[in-house]
This record gives C-alpha cells, sequence and structure tokens, in this order.
C-alpha cells in the first residue's frame, strides 16, 4: 500500500494526525506535511488519523493538548509539534540525519533554526506587516530580510545547508516556501536551494498525499 495511504485500523502502522479538511489557501501548506515529508524520505509507511478543523474532542486534546495538527503515535511514544516529530524520524533515519553525533547536533540545529528564527519573521511578514503603519511595516519585512540575507550567504558555495540533504533541510524549505515569491527573487542561490529541496520525489509524493486527503 503505497505511504501516505490511510491504512486500516488493523495494520498497526504509526498514525499521523491531520486534518479531515482545509480551506483551499491552507491546502498544501498545512504543518502535517512536513512529517509526511519526512516519512516519505526515510521510507516509512503510516496511516493517516484525520481530525475535524473545528472541533476536536477530549480524546484528541490528551494526544495534542492544544488541539492542532500534527500529532504522532508509534507504540507507546505519542508526540506533537512537527518539528519535535521531524527530529524523532530523524533519530531514526540515516536519510534524514546523519547518526553521529556532531551530524546529529548540526541537523537540529537547523530544524530548530527553521522554526524558531526564521518561521516568525516569514509568518509576521505573511499575516501583518502589510496592515502596519510604517516605520513598524518597514522593521518587519528588515526582520525577514536579514534571515533570508543569512541564508544567502550561508548558501555560498553549498547545495544543502550541510554536506548533503537532512531534516534541517526539509524543515527550512518548508519554511521559506511560505515566502513571498517576489521576494525571494533578491536571493538566487536561497530559491535554487529550495527548487531542489521541492523537486524532490518525497516533498512531491508528501504534497500529493495531502492534498489528495484533503480533496476527499
Amino acid at each position: 500500500m503505497p505511504m501516505g495511504e490511510a491504512l486500516p485500523e488493523t495494520s498497526g502502522a504509526p498514525e499521523l494526525a491531520t486534518l479531515a479538511w482545509a480551506p483551499a489557501f491552507a491546502r498544501g501548506y498545512v504543518k502535517d506535511l512536513r512529517v509526511r515529508w519526512a516519512l516519505e524520505e526515510a521510507g516509512r509507511p503510516y496511516r493517516t488519523a484525520p481530525q475535524d478543523h473545528l472541533v476536536r474532542d477530549g480524546a484528541y486534546r490528551a494526544w495534542q493538548p492544544f488541539g492542532q495538527v500534527p500529532a504522532w503515535r508509534e507504540g507507546p511514544v505519542e508526540m506533537f509539534e512537527s518539528a519535535a516529530i521531524v527530529l524523532h524520524l530523524a533519530a531514526q533515519s540515516e536519510r534524514l540525519s546523519p547518526q553521529d553525533p556532531a551530524g546529529a547536533a548540526r541537523t537540529t540545529s537547523w530544524v530548530l533554526a527553521a522554526v524558531a528564527t526564521v518561521q516568525p519573521q516569514v509568518d509576521v511578514a505573511n499575516s501583518i506587516a502589510s496592515d502596519l503603519p510604517e516605520p513598524a511595516r518597514a522593521a518587519c519585512l528588515a526582520r525577514l530580510a536579514s534571515r533570508l540575507a543569512a541564508l544567502e550567504a550561508w548558501l555560498a558555495g553549498r547545495d544543502w545547508l550541510e554536506g548533503r540533504f537532512t531534516a534541517g533541510d526539509l524543515m527550512m524549505a518548508a519554511v521559506i516556501r511560505e515566502v513571498n515569491p517576489g521576494t525571494l527573487q533578491a536571493y538566487p542561490r536561497l530559491t535554487g536551494w529550495l527548487a531542489r529541496c521541492l523537486d524532490r520525489p518525497a516533498f512531491e509524493a508528501a504534497l500529493a498525499a495531502q492534498l489528495a486527503d484533503l480533496a476527499e
């Protein structure tokens, strides 16, 4: 059975909580995509557990306290937050992260940089910057620009954030793809790196799986 397909309850496969429905603008960007992508890269099967986007009962809140997706269940292990789940999967897969301490530490650093250092600036720029008066708007956009410029500089002479594709690239690409394409035009190395990430078959499979689930 293809990875990402909803499996029978009796399959015993690990379970990924996803949304049962999302508005058109959010499809392809719901954060379970990040975990789906990691699972595809690692070659791991899973089943989905679709959750209603408005009402999530107490049973789900016991799994994910904030009622969001994704959440992950694998035997006795229950987790939430996409970055935490991706790091958990990376610790189990050489395809997602070097397994030596030094390589794993670098992967962890990039995953956390994506969600703690870059994502907040992207979110602010996308959600409220246009509604702010000057100079607050300019300050928001400048903070995003500083993050993008740092990545642009880091990618000089590199195809990936480290020596090869890792979960750090995965998480950072999931964040950077939310940046306005017009903004990214000023960063050619970053744009090229993003294209390499999104051209990976695992990303394409994960995206197709999410879109198919949300279209049902």
